[in-house]
């Protein structure tokens, strides 16, 4: 079957070609009756914009790209970014814009991607789905000139970057308190490698928790997971120290299922022996046993809020570099238990 084209519109609405190609643009010269019989005569023909073409006119590809924070499997497996991407799906849809996503199994392999779409011109903008330290995207990305948006809060000139966050230090301060409130004094705190922008927010947030209430933040309390020192080793090192805290705030809920399933092998009950209070408020958190207590951060509007304030750039470039926060609050559900009961 022929592809449906411009002259083939235009014989059938019975008008120039040159007055379909203005209808398509949405050019105010057209009258609104015109446009109205011209893009019924499209529906009913099945015609379809050539975005190649249309990008070599515009100059723009409808197209934003997205910074994953690792290799794609490994970010789709978690269940924030799915989550994050939904939300930027559903602002995309509304706008007609399309979306591409990094591939690359590897760092490096990630920056490359992200140098072809830009330097290939094949996207509008770009969301980077994370920050951390050390990074080479951003700083790339300021010096191309092109319009991004971070999920996180920026490391650096982050006043001259736009950003959609949460505020990561209050929230897990709210998460220590939440346990404090409960009766606990010795608590836990475990998070991915500190690199990440957002560990070290949470880290802070916990620590300023147990100084405002006058407890003692014990070092050994405090953990960060990487391949060497998976979740397990842990737990062990926590045990043969014969000092486990009574609770614990745990900055993912996958790393908190982990927590859950490591002391559940030990016998340790939660929430009689341990308490848990985790991060995201995923699907994760609803389905472990018991139910984790979670931080909403409130996923799909982050993904909706960056696409939005990126899509305005790209529409407005000379607009100021604005920072939103989409605020946080706790599900309580079965993994924590009050201690002043006992």
């Amino acid at each position: 079957m022929m592809a449906v084209t411009i002259k083939d519109v235009a014989k059938q609405a019975n008008v120039a070609p040159s007055t379909v190609s203005r209808v398509l643009s949405d050019s105010p010269r057209i009258s609104e009756k015109t446009k109205k019989k011209v893009r019924k005569v499209m529906e009913e023909m099945g015609y379809y914009i050539n975005h190649n073409a249309r990008v070599l006119v515009q100059k723009s590809t409808q197209t934003i790209g997205i910074v994953m924070k690792n290799s794609t499997s490994a970010s789709l497996h978690d269940p924030f970014f799915p989550e994050v991407l939904r939300g930027i799906s559903a602002l995309c849809h509304q706008q007609s814009f399309n979306i591409s996503i990094t591939t690359g199994e590897s760092e490096e392999a990630i920056f490359n991607d992200v140098v072809k779409m830009v330097q290939g011109k094949r996207v509008d903008g770009l969301i980077v789905s994370y920050s951390k330290k050390d990074d080479k995207v951003v700083p790339f990305l300021v010096k191309s000139g092109i319009p991004f948006v971070v999920v996180g809060k920026p490391i650096g000139k982050a006043n001259e970057i736009m950003s959609v966050d949460n505020d990561n230090v209050q929230a897990a301060k709210e998460a220590t308190e939440y346990l404090i409130r409960l009766g606990h004094t010795k608590i836990g705190f475990i998070s991915e490698q500190p690199k990440y922008e957002v560990s070290a927010a949470r880290l802070q947030g916990y620590t300023d928790a147990m100084r405002m209430n006058n407890l003692d933040i014990d070092a050994d309390f405090i953990k960060h997971l990487d391949k060497s020192e998976p979740m397990k080793r842990v737990v062990d090192e926590l045990l043969d120290g014969s000092k486990l805290p009574t609770g614990f705030v745990v900055t993912d809920d996958i790393a908190a299922l982990n927590l859950l399933l490591c002391l559940r092998e030990k016998n340790i009950k939660v929430p009689e022996e341990v308490s848990i209070i985790s991060f995201n408020n995923t699907i994760i958190a609803k389905l472990a046993t018991p139910p984790l207590t979670s931080i909403d951060t409130q996923i799909y509007q982050l993904g909706y809020e960056s696409a939005k304030c990126l899509i305005e750039e790209i529409k407005n470039p000379l607009m100021f570099k604005k920072s939103v926060i989409i605020p946080t609050f706790i599900e309580e559900r079965g993994s924590c238990q009050s201690l002043l009961d006992k």
